[in-house]
């Protein structure tokens, strides 16, 4: 189905869609789960704004499944990212929306976890190591496991599980120094 779809087939990525759903679904919750209660995105929204993204997307050479899972979990922390960026920007006035300082402050205290931060860390993360960066994506935001990752990497388990441990320690550190 994969195939078909890169190739044009759009009822291959609808026949797709209704195969995958329940785990996008899952992925998503996980990504979901992550973020500070009374947010304004829900699981359901962040897999169909997903799939929309992946449908209109144009020559995707899909290699296998974890290829697939791989790139969704990628799409999805876009998603997030952007909604996060837009929450931020709302917060500093991008609505002008006026009210007393200790609404402000409740607000500031009330801020999202810091996923921007951390896509900002994990940017720079590929810029010294674009494979690490890729373990990250592929394991914390995709819940792909070891073997999962080692595939779409094509390298190793232990080779996954060495770059596993360095980047969550560069991360670590990076976000520490950047608060």
């Amino acid at each position: 189905m994969l195939r078909a779809w890169s190739q044009g087939d759009k009822d291959a990525l609808d026949r797709l869609y209704e195969l995958v759903y329940d785990e996008l679904r899952h992925m998503a919750h996980r990504y979901m789960s992550r973020e500070n209660p009374g947010h304004t995105m829900q699981t359901t929204a962040l897999v169909n704004e997903a799939y929309l993204r992946l449908a209109s997307s144009k020559d995707l050479d899909w290699k296998d499944r974890a290829h697939f899972f791989a790139v969704s979990a990628n799409v999805m922390r876009r998603i997030l990212i952007d909604n996060a960026r837009a929450r931020r920007a709302e917060r500093r006035g991008g609505d002008d929306l006026k009210v007393a300082i200790d609404e402000a402050l409740e607000i500031e205290q009330k801020s999202d976890p810091d996923l921007i931060a951390l896509d900002d860390a994990l940017n720079e993360l590929a810029k010294v190591n674009e494979r690490h960066s890729k373990v990250v994506e592929l394991r914390y935001f995709g819940g792909l496991s070891v073997e999962e990752t080692a595939t779409v990497l094509a390298v190793s388990e232990d080779t996954v599980m060495r770059d596993w441990r360095f980047a969550k320690a560069w991360l670590r550190r990076e976000m520490v120094r950047t608060k």
